[in-house]
């Protein structure tokens, strides 16, 4: 990008675009596939937060409504904050089975594809730890700030910003070269650093993410409402997940890919080198049956360390005695509902008695 005259209040210094270009090559080498620096104006993207907020599309997600429009000024976030150094690493594993085969087969599980390795948080967040030590050897002490999905943080509006890629319809971010199948992580910090232009979007006329929704969650293109959204229903929800959206869920017991699936940008999405994001007990092909005859220890020694862990075992249970409920009628999806009709949890019991009822059999 073109620098300011050297007396304009963006002017950025020879020093500082020197080590912008060292940041990204520094990150790169840490293994995110691309970098870019965004600044802090974010006065359109609040707009649009206080207009979803009121909507209730949240749903239960109080900290959302908690943190209103910080999400949107990083500066009283991390006081000081002048850039956000925004970064995106790949997911999606080598030799996974295929996503459409597994979800037409409503005896296996369906598993959103990012939580099939090692929690992403820790991964990421070690990395991005490590980029800003190499930036403090560099430039000294500096005051900075690491985030992955961890904080009220705008996370898809500054990586657009940071022309890693553009808001796709879905509401996630998009990348011609990458697809969707990745993370994203911020530095925040107070180094005046050059910013890079915004990407333009590249969605054109294409609904397919709307109308592959299988509860006609987006409701509008760039909107979601997370209340029909089945990633929220089964990861961030915690209650009884409404009657009519039950059926709707099918086999996906944790989160939900399909308007990634669908999406064409996703040709060109590529598999991850992380040995981190590998499948750890099978994951992307198992029966839903073996997953409910898990105990609780058994839930907590597979998925230590795993992004499924903080859902907790009775709301793993849950999850998967809807998809049960939905699945074909057979002795085996029978025997495993039969096994939890007297689950000490009336939340399990609940959804166990539905998915015995909707299987035409008598709890």
């Amino acid at each position: 990008m073109q620098n300011a005259a050297p007396h304009s209040p963006d002017y950025v210094s020879p020093d500082y675009a020197a080590l912008a270009v060292r940041i990204k090559e520094w990150g790169r080498a840490l293994g995110f596939q691309a970098v870019g620096i965004a600044n802090t104006d974010l006065a359109e993207a609040e707009t649009r937060l206080v207009e979803w907020l009121a909507h209730g599309y949240h749903g239960d997600m109080d900290y959302m409504a908690k943190h209103g429009a910080r999400r949107a000024r990083p500066a009283e976030l991390v006081a000081g904050t002048r850039r956000v150094i925004s970064l995106r690493m790949d997911y999606r594993p080598p030799h996974a089975a295929d996503s459409w085969d597994v979800l037409r087969d409503g005896e296996r599980a369906y598993i959103s594809r990012y939580a099939l390795g090692r929690d992403y948080h820790k991964v990421l967040r070690s990395r991005l730890e490590q980029l800003a030590q190499k930036i403090r050897a560099e430039t000294g002490e500096f005051s900075y700030r690491v985030f992955t999905d961890s904080a009220p943080v705008l996370e898809v509006e500054l990586a657009a910003r940071a022309n890693l890629g553009w808001r796709g319809k879905h509401t996630l971010l998009l990348s011609r070269e990458h697809g969707s199948w990745f993370f994203l992580g911020e530095i925040y910090t107070d180094l005046p650093l050059p910013v890079d232009a915004p990407d333009t979007g590249h969605c054109g006329t294409c609904t397919r993410c709307i109308g592959i929704c299988p509860t006609q969650a987006i409701v509008a293109p760039y909107r979601l409402d997370a209340r029909r959204c089945i990633s929220y229903l089964t990861i961030e929800f915690k209650g009884s997940i409404p009657l009519e959206l039950r059926p709707l869920i099918g086999n996906r017991i944790y989160g939900c890919d399909d308007c990634q699936l669908i999406c064409p940008w996703n040709r060109f999405a590529r598999t991850s080198a992380e040995r981190d994001f590998t499948i750890r007990h099978g994951l992307d092909d198992i029966r839903l049956a073996e997953l409910f005859a898990w105990n609780e220890a058994t839930f907590k020694e597979n998925f230590s360390g795993s992004p499924i862990y903080r859902i907790g075992y009775e709301q793993w249970l849950r999850n998967l005695a809807v998809a049960l409920g939905n699945a074909p009628q057979n002795a085996e999806i029978h025997a495993a509902l039969q096994s939890r009709v007297q689950h000490p949890s009336a939340l399990v019991r609940e959804h166990v008695i539905w998915a015995i009822q909707r299987q035409g059999q008598v709890a």
